[in-house]
């Protein structure tokens, strides 16, 4: 695909530029608790500020379901924007009729959650004409939204000439690059807590990766599916034994390798301080509450990843928030992907939010070659559909 980016902007001194960006992170106690998606965001502000244009940034946090809700407003991540640009940044208290007029050249502002407005989500062509109005230029660098079709990702593409920042054209670029054209082997890492929101992307993995490891809540349905065991969980669900058996012919058509868990971690109770028993999978009851894959499986997952050049990671295998006890699996898998990667002998790919923080957590987010910002963008893009909000910077 061939979008227009900010590289192909003229002289922009003095114009008022619409930037949307992901803020969508963890507030606690009134404070922004992980930077990371605001640092991303940093280059392009950065390069249109030194540009001389006079930003003003959309943004989002949470789901306030079109009310204004005190607890998601972005009042903290101005300040947590104002700290990392080491510069003071203006914040308008609502996301239309910004006071700009006063801007100067290189000032920044961040305006209140757009989401505080129903028509945010329903891309209401008339809402999105009112947070247009008074722009010269769209800018687009929220990657994790532009799988949704809402009036600050789409609509106001509509009414403004609009182009892509630089992580945004980043995470096109990188993900189409080892999607299309991958250093074999490749490997794809893929969990989560049901198989429902995985489907697609396992159809589309198993067509293009050599080696696909299915674990955490993901790997034990794949396991029931295939009747060779009979232990009940929670996340089960009957139906989801015809796609996972229809994956698994897939993947043995196109010559993709799978990977199941072998043993799991298991509690008494769903509980973060529940004591914690790895099992095997034959030895697994009912009434054992499953809540991370096993060290054996983990140790089949890094002997593959020691064969392949490239490896893709979407989910943790466990509960990996629950820390210590259940994040054991997943940063044991975050810290071999890195050591890899710090060699030269792989090059990893994280993305989904679940397996960005896991890599954060194990102190080994930056080790990765490259972590994406999306997470259902992250899949939707590896499963090769049209993400709307790229689609609408397409020349």
């Amino acid at each position: 695909m061939k979008i227009r980016t900010i590289s192909d902007l003229g002289d922009i001194a003095g114009k008022y530029v619409l930037l949307r960006d992901d803020f969508n992170t963890k507030i606690i106690d009134g404070k922004v608790n992980d930077t990371f998606r605001i640092a991303q965001s940093l280059p392009t502000i950065r390069t249109l500020a030194a540009k001389g244009a006079r930003i003003v940034i959309l943004a989002h946090l949470g789901r306030p379901d079109g009310k204004h809700e005190p607890k998601y407003t972005l009042a903290p991540v101005a300040t947590a924007l104002s700290e990392l640009l080491g510069k003071q940044i203006m914040f308008h208290t609502d996301c239309l009729d910004a006071p700009i007029s006063d801007m100067k050249n290189g000032d920044i502002m961040l305006l209140e959650n757009v989401r505080f407005y129903a028509e945010e989500e329903n891309n209401d062509r008339e809402f999105a004409s009112k947070l247009a109005a008074g722009f010269d230029i769209f800018v687009n660098d929220a990657f994790a939204v532009s799988h949704r079709a809402h009036a600050s990702t789409v609509g106001v593409a509509e009414f403004l000439p609009s182009y892509a920042g630089e992580l945004l054209a980043s995470e096109i670029y990188e993900l189409t690059r080892v999607m299309k054209n991958p250093t074999r082997p490749l490997m794809g890492v893929v969990s989560s807590s049901k198989l429902d929101t995985k489907i697609k992307l396992l159809e589309s993995l198993v067509t293009k990766c050599d080696i696909l490891a299915i674990g955490g809540g993901l790997g034990t349905a794949f396991v029931l599916a295939g009747d060779k065991y009979n232990f009940t969980d929670m996340l089960y669900k009957p139906e989801y034994k015809e796609p996972a058996q229809r994956i698994m012919q897939l993947a043995e058509q196109h010559g993709c390798k799978i990977l199941l868990p072998l043993d799991k971690g298991v509690g008494p109770e769903f509980d973060r301080a529940a004591p914690r028993t790895d099992k095997p999978l034959s030895e697994i009851k009912d009434g054992d509450i499953i809540m991370d894959d096993g060290p054996a499986s983990v140790a089949q997952y890094i002997n593959a990843i020691d064969s392949v050049r490239t490896v893709i990671w979407n989910g943790t295998l466990g509960m990996a928030e629950w820390h210590p006890n259940w994040s054991i699996s997943s940063f044991a898998l975050a810290r071999h992907i890195a050591a890899r990667t710090r060699e030269g002998k792989l090059e990893s790919i994280v993305g989904g939010g679940d397996s960005v923080a896991a890599a954060g957590m194990s102190g080994v987010e930056t080790d990765m070659t490259y972590v994406s910002t999306g997470g259902g963008a992250f899949l939707e893009f590896i499963e090769g559909r049209d993400l709307p909000g790229i689609k609408a910077l397409e020349n």
